[in-house]
């Protein structure tokens, strides 16, 4: 592919899908810089000047990913009646966002946090921003009376990101290896809601 001359927001862009399909093919160790400029028609300097690297562009995926992922999150948590409901609603969000996109999803869960250098964790904004989202629905849990007293805040949402990263990855495994899914989507927010039911003032018995 001959070297891009469009513009610099086209190259970029270019840049951008480049990684991110290479990145979620192949990995992000086992992809060099110079397949990804080669793929976007575009040059591992150009690379260089835009993001710095191939850590910083991960972190622009990742940016271009969640943040109208977030918008749509704090859009339906604001429509939400209680915490629960909200989680419901964060759960169904990210189960869509991630049928969308299945290299978002793939780079979200295996590649989300990656040490750069000691051990200094590399996190992306746009995660960071949904952590802040989710301990904030667990904060307005405790306040409206959905959600037990007693649990550390920081814990439970820890907790909540963990189960939904667990059941998403047990379908993104299966789908890369060819095989059927393990779970359906009801099946998958059935079992979060319910860790989410056991966490209430009044549980509700599950049929």
């Amino acid at each position: 592919m001959p070297i891009d001359t469009d513009s610099t927001h086209t190259s970029r862009s270019r840049l951008l899908e480049a990684g991110k399909t290479l990145f979620a093919q192949n990995g992000y160790e086992q992809t060099p810089t110079a397949a990804i400029a080669r793929a976007a028609g575009s040059s591992e300097s150009q690379l260089m000047r835009y993001y710095g690297g191939k850590a910083g562009l991960l972190e622009a995926i990742f940016d271009a990913s969640w943040a109208p992922l977030n918008q749509l999150l704090q859009n339906r948590i604001a429509a939400a009646s209680d915490a629960q409901e909200a989680l419901a609603a964060i759960l169904d969000t990210m189960v869509e966002g991630f049928t969308a996109d299945p290299e978002g999803a793939f780079l979200f869960v295996f590649e989300g946090r990656r040490v750069r250098s000691g051990s200094e964790i590399a996190m992306s904004r746009g995660f960071a921003d949904f952590q802040e989202l989710l301990r904030m629905v667990v904060r307005r849990g405790h306040r409206d009376g959905t959600l037990r007293d007693g649990h550390n805040d920081e814990a439970l949402a820890v907790a909540l990101i963990g189960a939904a990263e667990a059941l998403l990855r047990e379908r993104l495994i299966a789908r890369r290896a060819g095989q059927p899914d393990p779970f359906t989507d009801e099946e998958l927010k059935a079992v979060f809601l319910a860790l989410v039911g056991g966490l209430s003032k009044s549980p509700q018995p599950q049929n």
